[in-house]
């Protein structure tokens, strides 16, 4: 766990790599118990926030803009998901018009997140204007920012 800004940080990983428990066997029961240690972690706490950030693709390159999801498992969730897509239109993507959408169990960490939480799709691999601006460095800096000040915004600080 680190301090940032104020506010208490902790990652459930910081590189693409699984945090499945050791002896774990078979690729479907390490990513569940990779999906379990995630959610412990998010359920660890109480009063926090949980933000689960992601990529997306989808077959047809046309598509872009970053768009999130939650649960109404927490009310507060909603309103949450609203402020991020809200954050990235004002900072980001001024033509987005992509609708915060309710998640059910599939996405498992938001829908048994005891805390907030948002899955943000900052955007879409498959369309290649926007996979170059998101393995740009500034524009990573500035994705990173969009989400902190969503999650300011939503905790009520003063950014």
């Amino acid at each position: 766990m680190s301090r940032l800004f104020g506010y208490e940080v902790d990652a459930t990983r910081e590189k693409d790599t699984s945090i499945h428990d050791k002896g774990v066997t078979g690729i479907r029961n390490q990513k569940i118990s990779d999906m379990e240690n995630r959610l412990e972690i998010f359920n660890k706490y109480t009063n926090a926030v949980c933000v689960s950030i992601h990529q997306n693709t989808f077959s047809d390159p046309v598509y872009n803009g970053a768009q999130m999801f939650y649960s109404d498992k927490n009310p507060a969730s909603e309103e949450l998901a609203g402020v991020m897509q809200r954050k990235f239109v004002e900072n980001l993507q001024p033509d987005n018009q992509r609708e915060t959408k309710l998640c059910g169990s599939e996405l498992y960490l938001c829908y048994y997140c005891n805390n907030p939480a948002v899955m943000v799709e900052c955007g879409f691999l498959s369309n290649p204007e926007e996979a170059a601006k998101l393995t740009d460095k500034s524009y990573q800096q500035k994705v990173a920012f969009t989400v902190f000040s969503g999650i300011t915004e939503f905790t009520g600080s003063a950014v």
